[in-house]
């Protein structure tokens, strides 16, 4: 079988802080303009997507896509505690419904990693505040925009937190490394804040962020299923754990604590968006390095396009919900190995339809060339490549390629 089902969702996505530009009341924006940041290089005027958005919608469209996945901001939303920004909202409404208007859906996710500063300056998503505060920027964000919302991801990947962490442990920083201890401290200080609180969605404590996330998305589900116009869901970053002889132990506990009990907590949602890039392999001692010889993506990680059938089969089989790919892609100078990589993860797609794996959509990742975040503008995800200088967007081989694929629902 090489055709996908009838209304089978072909899309591309971003996220806000990587393509908007001047996200100034996030978290992050602040830690990217320390003296001694962490980050390669700040987002600045990322690709200017806050302002060109209607020409790259339009260019999605064009291309041959019907689904545009990207996220609203928080701290543009509600830059301090207790303000909601009208223009702001309004800013958003007139996105989705740029969207509309050019025949593409429009899928929406409500937190995708960065924070107002306000929030993680107040101890983020490790004080268990964060659930009743982040329900309360949903249902105002749902009041003012879910009549439009085709799709709702209430939270981008919940998992990563404690991903980091556990990976931190894994090579023995189980408290982080010196730089990063010294970048959230100066955080605190700059922001105001008490030492210790500042807790930011990539760098904290994932132990502490877990319970809270999985309420918050609970919580943010029944906000704006009533709210939303179609289904309400959740995306989960996952891996292939895989275990070589004697690290059975260790890929099952890592399997455990990042990827089923986030799964285990979707039972009954409408949706779970699965975001995939590779595989982890665990021996007896840990987290094994990329077999000699394997091809490496620009991010570091094994160029394992088959990872995304292992981490569907797994979704669908421990959530019960319909999966909808949500990420997936490759970070490469060279599109030719991009075409390659979508063209086996799909393969993988097929085959889990082919099974009977109610597999409703593919959201590659992503549409442009983006930040991406702690390694700046290096690495390139994009199906479009944008000048940094000019902002001019020339849509890559594999854009065409995978747009011609959406277009036929074929492979």
């Amino acid at each position: 079988m090489r055709r996908f089902p009838d209304g089978f969702l072909w899309g591309t996505a971003t996220a806000a802080h990587q393509v908007e530009g001047a996200n100034t009341s996030s978290d992050l924006w602040l830690m990217e303009m320390m003296k001694d940041s962490v980050f390669a290089e700040p987002s600045g005027d990322a690709c200017d997507h806050y302002h060109r958005y209607p020409s790259d919608i339009a260019l999605l469209k064009a291309l041959g896509f019907g689904v545009y996945r990207f996220s609203i901001e928080w701290a543009r939303i509600e830059p301090e505690e207790g303000f909601f920004s009208a223009a702001a909202l309004d800013h958003y409404r007139r996105m989705i419904a740029s969207c509309l208007a050019q025949g593409v859906v429009p899928m929406v996710t409500f937190h995708h990693f960065t924070a107002p500063l306000w929030f993680t300056r107040d101890g983020g998503w490790e004080d268990a505040r964060s659930v009743g505060r982040f329900a309360r920027y949903c249902e105002r964000a749902g009041k003012a925009l879910g009549d439009l919302v085709d799709y709702a991801c209430t939270i981008n990947e919940a998992n990563v937190p404690i991903m980091v962490t556990m990976m931190r442990e894994a090579v023995g920083v189980a408290g982080g490394g010196g730089k990063r201890v010294r970048a959230l401290a100066e955080a605190a200080r700059l922001s105001g804040g008490e030492a210790g609180r500042f807790a930011p969605y990539l760098s904290g404590d994932g132990h502490a962020a877990t319970p809270n996330l999985i309420a918050a998305h609970r919580k943010a589900y029944g906000v704006l299923k009533p709210l939303a116009k179609g289904p309400v869901g959740m995306t989960v970053a996952l891996n292939d754990f895989q275990a070589d002889d004697g690290g059975e132990a260790l890929r099952d506990m890592a399997n455990k604590a990042i990827n089923e009990q986030f799964l285990e907590s979707l039972k009954g949602d409408d949706f779970v968006g699965v975001q995939t890039y590779t595989r982890v392999r665990f021996g007896k001692s840990g987290v094994l390095p990329v077999p000699d010889g394997a091809e490496r993506t620009q991010m570091g990680y094994e160029f394992y396009p088959e990872a995304l059938e292992a981490t569907i089969r797994q979704a669908a089989r421990v959530s019960g919900c319909p999966v909808i790919v949500t990420e997936n892609g490759i970070g490469t100078e060279d599109d030719t190995r991009r075409i390659a990589y979508t063209r086996r993860a799909l393969d993988g797609v097929l085959r889990a339809l082919a099974d009977g794996v109610d597999v409703r959509g593919y959201i590659h990742w992503s549409l442009l060339d983006n930040y991406e975040w702690l390694e700046g503008y290096r690495p390139k995800f994009g199906l479009v490549e944008v000048d940094r200088a000019t902002q001019l967007r020339k849509p890559k081989p594999s854009a065409y390629w995978l747009g011609e694929v959406a277009k036929a629902n074929q492979l």
